[in-house]
């Protein structure tokens, strides 16, 4: 891990323990679920259909699981790659995001809002 990533890994690691504590903060299947819904979201944001969301998500369930270190570097890549396209700077709009949460009146509304849910883990 680079320095710069493991700093902002750390530094978001830091923010999910304030405003979740460790239960959330570890929990795989709430932190998967929380991803896809931030990708899907994106992909709302630039233009994906509902109708395309749901024939990718059938495609790619319909495949063999791959290996989760492979998958991350496939995300990451394919995640530059998509703010390339779309003139996003992936870090600068993460670092912005991570300022902008990082405020006691913001974490009290993710917190409420995290409460209402409809899809959580279920452990």
């Amino acid at each position: 891990m680079t320095e710069a990533t493991l700093a902002y890994q750390t530094r978001v690691a830091d923010w999910m323990q304030a405003c979740f504590g460790p239960e959330i903060s570890a929990d795989i299947p709430e932190r998967c679920l929380r991803f896809l819904e931030e990708a899907g979201e994106l992909c709302q944001a630039l233009g994906m259909t509902e109708e395309t969301a749901h024939a990718l998500v059938a495609y790619t369930w319909g495949r063999p699981a791959g290996e989760p270190d492979q998958e991350v570097g496939g995300v990451v890549v394919t995640l530059a790659a998509l703010c390339e396209a779309a003139g996003l700077d992936m870090m600068g709009d993460g670092e912005k995001e991570l300022a902008r949460i990082d405020n006691p009146e913001v974490i009290r509304r993710i917190r409420e809002k995290h409460a209402a849910k409809p899809l959580k883990s279920r452990k």
